[in-house]
């Protein structure tokens, strides 16, 4: 493992630990954190960006969209608590370093990008590197993707101005939703949804974060 990978992963544990009494923590899944040692996060930011690729910080990657810092990725990696069977959906495709590292913990993955372009470009490189489990398309994600649901999980990589009803719907039993939740670039807050099996739906705050927003394209 090269050396910057595991700075990043050393990173990571610091803010597990700093974090610990709002996330309800110490340590994340093993299995997440091998996965974030796994992928290569290089592959997935700017050309002129790859000397802080392992940095514990969000990039540019435009399109006025950015890669999340490490932290949070593997964090709300763990809380959907992902299974080797389990089918999810991640809403904001972005540059594909999330869909990476969902693909190594879960049977098959599903995403969704607003952008096109930088979709196709995703999913272009996800191939190319060998993720094989992931089918994208691009749409609106307040409307998710309901063809294949339902979903064990489903996590979503940008802000919502609120929970949307589509995607709970969309949430198996049992199921959960990981997604910030607030106001462009003012307070938000990484929410978890779960859903039981009766279909009533349980929110905790995680911790405060900053997200670009989720764009909501229906008329």
């Amino acid at each position: 493992m090269k050396a910057a990978i595991k700075r990043m992963l050393a990173d990571i544990e610091r803010e597990v630990a700093y974090t610990s009494s709002l996330i309800g923590k110490r340590q994340l899944d093993p299995r997440v954190m091998a996965a974030m040692g796994k992928v290569s996060r290089e592959a997935f930011v700017p050309s002129h960006l790859k000397y802080l690729a392992y940095d514990n910080g969000p990039l540019p990657i435009g399109h006025g969209q950015t890669i999340s810092q490490p932290y949070i990725v593997a964090l709300m990696t763990d809380l959907l608590q992902t299974q080797v069977g389990h089918t999810v959906l991640e809403v904001g495709t972005g540059c594909g370093y999330q869909a990476a590292i969902l693909s190594l913990l879960v049977k098959k993955l599903f995403t969704i990008e607003r952008i096109a372009a930088l979709g196709e470009d995703s999913m272009a490189r996800l191939k190319s590197l060998g993720y094989g489990n992931i089918e994208y398309c691009t749409g609106n994600g307040y409307a998710g993707w309901p063809e294949h649901a339902p979903y064990d999980g489903i996590i979503v990589t940008a802000a919502a101005s609120h929970i949307p009803p589509a995607l709970v719907e969309q949430l198996k039993p049992g199921g959960r939703l990981v997604i910030p939740v607030g106001l462009p670039y003012m307070a938000q807050e990484l929410m978890l949804v779960e859903k039981d099996e009766q279909g009533g739906m349980y929110t905790q705050d995680i911790l405060g974060v900053a997200f670009v927003p989720l764009k909501d394209d229906a008329p």
